[in-house]
């Protein structure tokens, strides 16, 4: 008989979408599987901006309880979520193939936006407030909480002229709006558009058969775009960019610091063959905070 696997997930429909993905993905191995529904304290509170929350992990943290008291399997994430280090007892197993990592601006139905003016835009992100307001320092950022379909509804009822989304999010649910912009200049957040897969590390077997659908790419460039994160001591919710990509042998990483109130930026740009990228999201990070970034990160302290 076979084994039926548990996938813990958020309830939104974008978390729901991905676990059902992995799900199929175990089906077409001849393994059943059943969705089992977390809410998290990202979930539940729709008012607190993430970054006053006082932790890191708040879309995790439920999950990994459910997965370390066994009422789950696996767990599926939006790695960008998902803290830099995991839990005592749990592991990631794989990452999908990465998605469009980009950000982009879901703009005002039937509003002609023009960048000059005054806008109000908004995010709950505080990566996306800050590197908006360096490029942009005369627009007013509004917060904005919720699931994607929430905050496309708010977009609409309210007096904004625009809301900062993950394209891959949208992307997963067919919900790009017509009027949307990409954001190619913004620096996403490290590991965005990369969905995870975490497992109790005593289930070698189930572990085996997850990191069958490991992407080995993905896993190398958000793991640097991780490492990069967890040297600068940033947590999910810090102003911090991170995008690498293999190209012709050779790995190119762009990683940003903004100060909250956009003032402040500091970046960096490298590349190395990827037979030496081991620690090179670490080393990205010294070189940044060499060059300015440890003032930023003062501050943010």
């Amino acid at each position: 008989m076979k084994k039926t696997v548990r996938i813990g997930t958020r309830k939104s429909e974008l978390a729901l979408m991905q676990a059902h993905t992995v799900g199929k993905s175990l089906s077409n191995e001849s393994t059943d599987y059943e969705i089992v529904e977390i809410d998290s304290k990202g979930d539940l509170d729709l008012t607190t901006p993430l970054y006053q929350l006082g932790i890191t992990g708040v879309f995790t943290k439920s999950l990994d309880i459910a997965l370390l008291e066994e009422r789950i399997d696996i767990a599926v994430h939006s790695l960008k979520d998902v803290p830099t280090l995991l839990p005592a007892g749990i592991i990631q197993s794989a990452v999908l193939k990465r998605d469009n990592s980009a950000d982009m601006l879901a703009v005002k139905s039937g509003l002609d936006i023009n960048f000059e003016a005054s806008l109000t835009i908004a995010t709950g992100s505080i990566r996306r407030k800050a590197q908006w307001l360096h490029r942009y320092p005369n627009h007013t950022i509004c917060g904005l909480r919720g699931n994607v379909n929430t905050r496309l509804k708010k977009l609409e009822d309210n007096d904004w002229h625009g809301a900062i989304f993950s394209s891959a999010g949208l992307e997963r649910i067919n919900l790009v709006p017509d009027n949307s912009i990409a954001l190619d200049w913004m620096v996403p957040a490290p590991a965005q558009g990369v969905i995870a897969i975490t497992v109790l590390e005593k289930n070698r077997k189930l572990h085996q058969l997850v990191r069958y659908f490991n992407h080995s790419e993905t896993e190398l460039t958000s793991t640097i775009e991780r490492n990069f994160l967890n040297e600068l001591e940033g947590g999910c919710s810090a102003p911090i960019g991170a995008f690498a990509k293999v190209e012709n042998g050779l790995v190119k990483f762009h990683g940003i610091l903004t100060s909250v109130d956009g003032t402040l930026q500091v970046d960096v740009k490298k590349e190395t063959p990827i037979d030496k990228a081991k620690n090179f999201g670490r080393i990205a990070a010294q070189e940044l905070l060499s060059n300015g970034g440890q003032e930023i990160m003062c501050q943010l302290k």
